[in-house]
């Protein structure tokens, strides 16, 4: 098989298949790093060596949906080794043993590494019997999905200007209430203020596709604010009701949970282990279930419910200002998470 990259017009697909009658467990997202202050992963080699040496004795299957290795970060990926040796040791010696499929993400621009040196089975879709699909998810993100290449080199920028900040900017803002953060929230309003206006006049000169690309780009920021990380739930509603399966599983969103989205039809997703998350999902060869390895935690449709139920999912980035800017950079979303955090003690960036 040639070295895979996302460079290439027609990314390679390849379609693995489990007996759904196997234990299966999935995980996704680990995002492993350099070790340092900026890797995401937060050092739970221990915690997910557990989590393996319990598949291992459960004769079960391991599946990691994508994005185990974060390139960007790291740089190379020797800085990935001295960082997390021991951890990538037990996942190629359970490699050798067949126990391992790998499902590449948009962050694995090269699945050589994969393939070749850890010797996991690759694929871009996973099939458990005849009711279960897997794929790392970023297929149904209607941002990424269409442009992966593209999204490398901003992935790459945005880590970079981390590292040099020294602090996290991410979304949700209320999970990452730091000062670079806020201030990146406030300029982004002001970018959306004018592209807005500037559309508005647009259209009534007659010109209605006007900005369509940085619209878009703000309509996708502030979905993944109000809750739809990857705008990911849009895409499976989508996708799921005209295909067979019972099941669909996904990463990507770092947002774990199972929530029925038709009679009978179920969306799984195996959440991430970056900042304080573990999570995982398990097939016992009927259902599945996702669980936080760390605490225990049960994830079912709590996160999900809202998106389906609520009109806030159509939500703009204007309105949310409207209802969240207190001024001087301060967000009524974030002071109210950090009044939370520090009250019942919880670690910063421990995600819903």
């Amino acid at each position: 098989m040639a070295t895979f990259s996302w460079a290439r017009p027609a990314p390679l697909e390849i379609t693995r298949q489990l007996p759904a009658s196997q234990r299966i467990y999935l995980i996704s997202d680990l995002h492993l790093g350099d070790g340092s202050r900026s890797d995401s992963f937060l050092g739970k080699d221990k915690e997910l060596i557990a989590l393996l040496e319990r598949v291992r004795e459960e004769g079960a299957h391991l599946v990691i949906a994508g994005d185990a290795i974060d390139f960007y970060q790291a740089f190379t990926m020797s800085r990935v080794l001295r960082a997390h040796a021991r951890l990538i040791g037990e996942l190629a010696r359970m490699a050798e043993r067949g126990g391992v499929t790998y499902i590449w993400g948009n962050h694995d621009y090269d699945i050589a590494l994969f393939r070749d040196v850890l010797r996991f089975e690759v694929c871009s879709t996973l099939r458990i019997g005849d009711d279960v699909i897997v794929s790392h998810g970023h297929q149904y993100d209607p941002f990424i999905g269409p442009t992966v290449d593209q999204v490398h080199i901003s992935t790459f920028v945005h880590h970079l200007v981390e590292r040099a900040l020294d602090s996290w900017i991410r979304l949700p803002l209320e999970n990452f209430y730091t000062g670079p953060g806020r201030a990146a929230f406030w300029v982004f309003h002001k970018f959306a203020l004018v592209i807005l206006g500037l559309h508005a006049v647009a259209a009534k000169l007659g010109f209605p596709g006007a900005l369509a690309g940085a619209r878009r780009a703000i309509w996708y920021w502030s979905q993944n604010q109000i809750g739809d990380p990857g705008c990911l739930l849009r895409g499976v509603q989508d996708f799921l009701p005209a295909t067979d399966y019972r099941w669909l599983v996904a990463g990507h969103s770092h947002l774990p949970g199972k929530v029925e989205l038709t009679p009978g039809q179920f969306y799984v997703n195996t959440g991430s282990w970056t900042y304080n998350s573990a999570q995982y999902a398990m097939w016992d060869g009927a259902e599945f279930i996702v669980r936080d390895w760390i605490s225990g935690r049960v994830y079912d449709d709590a996160a999900y419910r809202p998106l389906i139920d609520s009109p806030l999912n159509d939500m703009g980035v204007l309105e949310w200002w409207r209802e969240n800017y207190l001024g001087w950079f301060r967000f009524r979303a974030g002071e109210a998470r950090q009044q939370h955090t520090t009250a019942v003690g919880l670690p910063e960036h421990t995600r819903l």
